[in-house]
Formats: structure tokens, sequence, C-alpha cells
């Protein structure tokens, strides 16, 4: 883990995911402690049952992705939860959300720039070895088996971030729910890029359908993004 920073983490969670992106993404931090009452009536609806910190995870989500909306001249308007627990974004606007325990993070773009957005921030810390044989498949496993312990089990986390962001933004695309086994991750670790393949057909994309995406690592956060172009 690395030192208490000097500014609040969820501005070096930003500062990586800003080079993930095209310029016409728009992106913005907030404290993962959010305020429940600051949010519109039909997202407390959304989370009524849920617990406080829950509640304060959803709220500073909704929070980043309205500094980010604010950021290309949109609204302030409600970002509701759909049954399937995915953000319904305003008419036009693509984005995606994510948080961890020091850090959330939100990306939008307008849909005339963006089929579909990915984002995941997650705590730099080593993945389990129990969490690596549910996450990973043998073709990543094979590879983890090349990299040492530490390193290993830290590029793990990695790939299990990378596959968070992948299936949301082909979520965004084919509404379709899949597991750990549906993509297989492969890293370019000197300039941070990674690849996603489908293990099988879904929908519109074929089996073998790589998605690109980018990593960024540093003050005890692991970030990543993938940006589909529309057509």
């Amino acid at each position: 883990m690395t030192a208490t920073l000097s500014r609040p983490h969820h501005m070096a969670g930003l500062a990586l995911a800003r080079g993930l992106f095209p310029n016409n993404v728009a992106l913005a931090s907030s404290d993962p402690g959010g305020d429940p009452s600051t949010l519109y009536p039909a997202e407390r609806l959304a989370i009524a049952r849920a617990v406080p910190a829950r509640q304060r995870e959803f709220a500073a989500g909704r929070d980043a992705a309205r500094r980010a909306m604010a950021q290309r001249g949109l609204a302030n308007s409600p970002i509701p939860m759909s049954s399937d627990r995915a953000p319904l974004w305003p008419q036009g606007v693509t984005g995606s959300i994510s948080h961890c325990q020091s850090c959330c993070l939100a990306a939008i773009a307008l849909r005339t720039d963006a089929r579909a957005l990915g984002l995941d921030v997650e705590e730099d810390t080593p993945l389990s070895d129990d969490l690596i044989a549910e996450i990973c498949t043998p073709f990543e496993r094979a590879w983890l088996s090349e990299q040492s312990t530490l390193q290993a089990r830290h590029w793990a986390k990695v790939i299990f971030s990378a596959k968070e962001t992948a299936y949301k933004c082909q979520y965004t695309v084919t509404r379709r729910l899949f597991g750990f086994d549906g993509f297989e991750i492969s890293l370019d670790q000197k300039i941070g890029h990674f690849e996603a393949r489908f293990t099988a057909s879904i929908a519109p994309f074929a089996r073998n359908t790589a998605l690109m995406g980018r990593f960024g690592i540093g003050n005890g956060l692991i970030v990543t993004g993938m940006f589909l172009t529309c057509g």
C-alpha cells in the first residue's frame, strides 16, 4: 500500500482515469462517502432498502456522474436505477460509474460520440488465490503462473478490473448477463493496454471479438477504462 495522499484519494483516481479515455469523454470523481439526502426521489426509492454504506456509495456515484454531465453542459437530472441495477442515463447519454473504498469515479459521453463506456476502480491490493481460481480462465492463470507470486496476485486484480470494465461496456450494447469466463483478458503491461476477448458469441459480438481497453495504476489504485466508438 502507498503512503497517505496529501490530496483526496478520489482525485488521484480521476487523474488515472483521464489517461484512459479520449477527450470527448467527461470524467469526474467524488468521495465515496456520499450524502443520500442529495439524491432525487426516484434515486432514493431505488436504494430505500439498502444498507447505509450502499446508500452513501450510490449517492457518491450519482454526484460524480452529475459533475461529469455538467462538463458537457447537460442539465442536473435524476439517474435512477433500472431493474437490472444499471444506471438509467438521460436520453442521448451513455456512461459508467465505479467506486471502491477510497474513490468514486464516473465517465459519461454523448451517444453521438460513443456507443458505450466501461469504467472500474479498485484498491491496488493482491487478489487471493481462491478468487483467482474463480475469476481467471485457464489461459489467464497460465500467464499469471509466469509471474512471481506477489506480482501474479497484483496482475490478477488488474485482470479482474478489466473484466468488470469490459462487462459494463458490453452490457450497454447486449443487455446480456454472463460470468467471469465470458471474457479472456490479455494485458500489455508496458503500455497499459488490455484486450478483452469474448469466449462465446453474445450478439451482436461474435466469439473471439476483442474489445480494447486501457488501465492505469498508481497511488494505491487500479483504474481500467473502455470506449466503444459509434457505428
